[in-house]
């Protein structure tokens, strides 16, 4: 069983995490546009610092859920806040391509200790039959840290510029530091998880096919964060001015590429609070979570490769939105599977973490190496879209046999 000594603890975590998420948002829409602003010389450097934070996770990310078997969660995310406000202050005072490495790097750190004490928050303090629910409420609430990090990125950064945004993001990610010690005891997640439970037995075949969903799932979240907050989080901005130019006329209003992109984005983390709660809540009732997940792959599969198409601007628009609604579902589902069992323990929580790392780390690397090719976008979103189809089908199969094997024991 769960323990469940403070269930606003799932809460406090997803909203100190919003506030650090702001700067790190910014960057993804204004960084490939106003990249100068920064100090640096080339677009692959671009490329570069949105991804190293994620590779700077791989060998991080052990030592981190290490650290949260012998450190409170308040600990935890004191650490990750106070690296987080460092380094979005950093974006603002500092310049070159060598010094944001550095703060790249740092934020990387601090991200694995949010991104951990998150899953380990919600596995620790979900209420029995609600994980689905909870999950969906974490994901929901500290992703409203990308919606005004992009929102007001996209606003203010081609209008004041990007150091003062970040500078002002910075000071606001202090604000988590209240948030922590006002409203979290002092002994939140100290024995996070250390699951099998002891007295609980499993067959051979139970633990076989606990191992291959396992498997399905990290597979899955690798490429589900390559594809979402790897290749279109990061290059988005690329596609409206490939196509429309750095402005576009939207009716009868000309906004920048970087506001455009900025804006679609941020209408994702507008819908996610209510979006990935309900689904969460469906999920923890008699349709199940693998299909609603199953579903949600193909949805979002047929969608992602008509991004990169010259589209009418609403017919395009509404497609991007309907990719991030899939997105919001696909992420919350292998989110809770990723979670739902008695044998999760703390390592895979923590080996998860890693995978999806690489995933997200290598999608800005290689969307910015590809797109200069020929058709490169095309080549990217398409590619995509298969990829999603093709997880679909794998899951199909996991779901079939799952429930043959479940009427074979009954």
């Amino acid at each position: 069983m769960k323990e469940n000594k403070n269930p606003r603890t799932i809460k406090v975590v997803a909203l100190v995490t919003a506030l650090s998420l702001l700067g790190d948002s910014m960057l993804y829409i204004a960084l490939p546009i106003y990249w100068e602003q920064a100090g640096l010389e080339s677009l692959w450097q671009v490329g570069v610092l949105l991804s190293i934070n994620r590779f700077v996770r791989l060998p991080v990310a052990p030592f981190v859920g290490w650290l949260y078997k012998r450190i409170s969660l308040k600990t935890g995310l004191i650490i990750a806040t106070l690296l987080g406000a460092f380094t979005t202050l950093g974006y603002g005072f500092f310049s070159g391509f060598i010094a944001w490495v550095i703060l790249r790097s740092l934020w990387g750190i601090a991200w694995s200790f949010f991104r951990i004490g998150g899953l380990a928050s919600v596995s620790v303090y979900s209420k029995k039959n609600e994980l689905g629910k909870s999950m969906g409420t974490y994901n929901g609430l500290h992703r409203l840290g990308s919606l005004f990090g992009m929102l007001l990125g996209g606003i203010f950064v081609p209008i004041i510029g990007l150091k003062a945004v970040a500078v002002a993001f910075g000071i606001l990610t202090l604000a988590g530091l209240l948030i922590i010690l006002i409203c979290m005891e002092k002994d939140n997640g100290k024995a996070v998880i250390s699951r099998p439970l002891p007295g609980l037995s499993f067959t051979t075949a139970e633990m076989a096919h606990f191992r291959n969903k396992l498997l399905l799932v990290c597979i899955t979240g690798f490429f589900m964060t390559m594809l979402i907050q790897g290749i279109l989080t990061s290059t988005l901005s690329s596609v409206i001015e490939n196509h429309r130019g750095e402005f576009v006329s939207l009716f009868q209003i000309v906004v920048s590429a970087a506001f455009l992109s900025g804006l679609l984005q941020s209408c994702r983390w507008i819908w996610e609070p209510f979006l990935a709660r309900q689904v969460g809540m469906w999920s923890d009732g008699r349709i199940g979570r693998v299909p609603l997940f199953i579903c949600s792959l193909i949805f979002t599969g047929v969608l992602y490769g008509l991004i990169a198409f010259d589209l009418p601007i609403i017919s395009w628009i509404a497609i991007t939105l309907l990719v991030m609604a899939g997105a919001t579902v696909m992420t919350t589902m292998n989110d809770a599977i990723a979670i739902d069992d008695e044998k999760t323990s703390m390592n895979f929580l923590t080996g998860y973490t890693i995978i999806q790392d690489v995933g997200a780390s290598i999608g800005p690397f290689v969307s910015f190496m590809i797109i200069g090719m020929e058709y490169g976008l095309s080549y990217l979103y398409i590619g995509g879209s298969a990829i999603l189809l093709l997880l679909a089908l794998f899951w199909t199969l996991f779901h079939l046999k799952e429930s043959a094997q479940f009427r074979n024991q009954a």
